[in-house]
């Protein structure tokens, strides 16, 4: 029985937090996939469950001269080059920004299930998602929200080529 429960014990992190983090980055994840974007729900787990192995690894050390908070900067920094990776200049336009943005909420979420805040953790993927399935349904409601910046590439492409053959 003893050595059973050693080849279950992941300690010092929890089943509780890895699996929450799965949950988590797939409730983000599906929405993502589904829209063809290029966050989905492989990476958007990882990212979730690779936050959460740093915060809770960190709070198993920690003692009263080390500072925990150190390692959720130095998660917010370089979960910063992942997202620069995903935005990119196309024809004049930035993207995926949007996906940028989810991966940097992703980490957070992952933050807070290493902090021990399981439930809480699946209240923000569910409140992200429904930003992000919200904003859809009024951009594609009304036209004024599609102004700008926030015209759907294809649209602009379209206009763009429209342009280029009455010319």
């Amino acid at each position: 029985m003893v050595e059973q429960n050693l080849w279950l014990s992941i300690a010092p992190l929890e089943w509780t937090g890895l699996l929450s983090g799965l949950l988590c980055g797939a409730i983000v994840g599906i929405e993502r996939q589904l829209c063809g974007k290029p966050v989905g729900m492989r990476t958007s787990a990882l990212i979730c469950i690779g936050a959460y192995i740093f915060v809770a690894l960190a709070n198993s050390v920690a003692d009263t001269g080390t500072d925990n908070s150190r390692i959720i900067g130095q998660l917010v920094t370089g979960i910063g080059f992942l997202g620069a990776g995903v935005m990119m200049a196309r024809d004049g336009m930035v993207v995926g920004v949007t996906s940028a943005a989810a991966i940097w909420v992703l980490a957070a979420i992952g933050a807070v299930l290493g902090c021990g805040y399981y439930l809480s953790g699946v209240k923000l993927a569910l409140l992200t998602v429904s930003v992000l399935v919200g904003v859809n349904l009024l951009e594609g409601t009304f036209k004024f929200f599609q102004r700008g910046v926030h015209q759907k590439y294809t649209e602009v492409t379209k206009q763009r080529q429209r342009r280029a053959d009455d010319s």
